[in-house]
């Protein structure tokens, strides 16, 4: 006797299928079918699989840093109209999501602010100090932000490099690249102009500096660090892709 279906059993396997089928379709296209921060521990531990295999230390960082600062994150991604997975990766690259980090030049928090940026965004904010992890998001955030409003003839991917650019080195040595680029007549407003203007601000350059600025130097002073920042940009940028991919 060979071995098959019968209609009955062709019929049920049918239905069968469209019902997993409908069931899946719901998963994916109901409103909150991506991991969100309200979530149960078992979403987020999909975050962690897949974006920190590699590094079970900072998943477990990360995985606390999003139970008790996601809310938080969203909340003022709203506000100042920043993606909140962005912010996420910025947290990953500056402090590797631990609050207390403190960088060899003072930078302080998940977001790693300088001590200078901290007082003139406490002043602009009206918050009492911006180390704890709140507030040091909240600064951050608003200065992305700040430093995003400077770019705004660039196009969208642009934009965004040359503020991460900003938060990494300093808006005034981002000013003084696209300086050098208007000298050499190529687009300030390009990233991949900017990445290669930005190490011509190095002292071994002077000559270049004499004929841009009246004042023989870039306004800021000469860059030495100009592949930190285009490591930065570029870490940033893929940790963002990874976390569009999940969430």
């Amino acid at each position: 006797m060979e071995i098959g279906l019968d209609s009955f059993g062709i019929r049920s396997c049918v239905v069968a299928v469209l019902l997993s089928l409908s069931l899946l379709l719901m998963g994916c296209f109901q409103p909150n079918a991506g991991i969100t921060f309200s979530q149960k521990r078992q979403s987020t531990k999909t975050l962690e699989d897949h974006l920190f295999a590699s590094d079970a230390s900072l998943g477990n960082s990360a995985h606390r840093s999003i139970e008790r600062y996601g809310d938080l994150i969203r909340r003022h991604a709203i506000e100042y109209e920043l993606d909140w997975r962005l912010v996420l990766a910025i947290i990953r690259q500056e402090s590797s999501f631990r609050a207390t980090a403190v960088s060899h030049k003072g930078a302080y928090g998940l977001m790693q602010l300088m001590p200078v940026t901290q007082m003139e965004l406490i002043e602009k904010l009206g918050v009492p100090e911006a180390q704890s992890p709140h507030f040091n998001i909240q600064a951050g955030m608003y200065h992305l932000r700040s430093l995003y409003r400077y770019f705004s003839d660039a196009k969208r991917e642009d934009r965004l490099k040359l503020s991460l650019a900003a938060y990494n080195a300093g808006l005034g040595r981002i000013l003084d690249a696209q300086e050098i680029a208007r000298y050499l007549g190529k687009d300030p407003n390009s990233w991949d102009t900017i990445r290669r203007t930005l190490p011509l601000l190095s002292k071994k350059y002077a000559t270049l500096h004499e004929r841009v600025w009246r004042a023989r130097n870039p306004r800021s002073g000469p860059f030495g660090s100009s592949q930190e920042t285009i490591h930065y940009v570029a870490s940033v940028t893929r940790y963002y892709e990874e976390y569009q991919r999940v969430l």
